[in-house]
């Protein structure tokens, strides 16, 4: 599976640092823990993306730590909205060009507003999905937070 996604081209445009890490998906368990396990990373360093939608601000991107869960309302806080709420699973493709279980941050099909949560700075290295299932991003949350140009605050909560 040696191919470049299109998060791969942009961090190499970018002139980033990063490393692609292959997986054998398993369609039946898409989950970050399950994903940290067949990339030897610790859960705390797997980040999930999700698609959301603000009452003022329209579709919004979240990537929190794979073992936490959204806290909608720190995500709507942070992102000028009153309410967030996460969309519906058969609208993930269309809004991004990716298939659930392989969406990235990076590289969607349009420009939305990224939120990571705060605590990806106690990192030195994360995984965010590079646009496939079975092909993760090994990179610095610095360089992930600078080419999403994303903001950071506290949008999750432990499950």
């Amino acid at each position: 599976m040696s191919h470049k996604t299109n998060a791969a081209r942009i961090l190499d445009k970018s002139k980033t640092s990063y490393e692609l890490k292959e997986y054998t998906a398993d369609e039946s368990d898409l989950s970050a823990i399950n994903v940290a396990q067949k990339v030897g990373l610790p859960i705390e360093q797997v980040y999930k993306t999700l698609v959301a939608r603000g009452d003022k601000t329209g579709v919004i991107i979240a990537c929190i730590q794979g073992d936490h869960e959204l806290h909608l309302k720190g995500l709507a806080s942070l992102s000028g909205n009153k309410k967030v709420e996460l969309v519906s699973l058969k609208e993930v493709q269309p809004l991004t060009g990716y298939i659930r279980g392989g969406v990235s941050p990076i590289g969607m099909k349009k420009h939305y507003p990224v939120f990571i949560d705060a605590d990806i700075k106690s990192h030195d290295k994360i995984a965010v999905s590079a646009g496939l299932r079975g092909l993760q991003i090994f990179l610095s949350p610095i360089d992930l937070i600078s080419v999403t140009k994303a903001q950071l605050g506290v949008i999750s909560t432990e499950l």
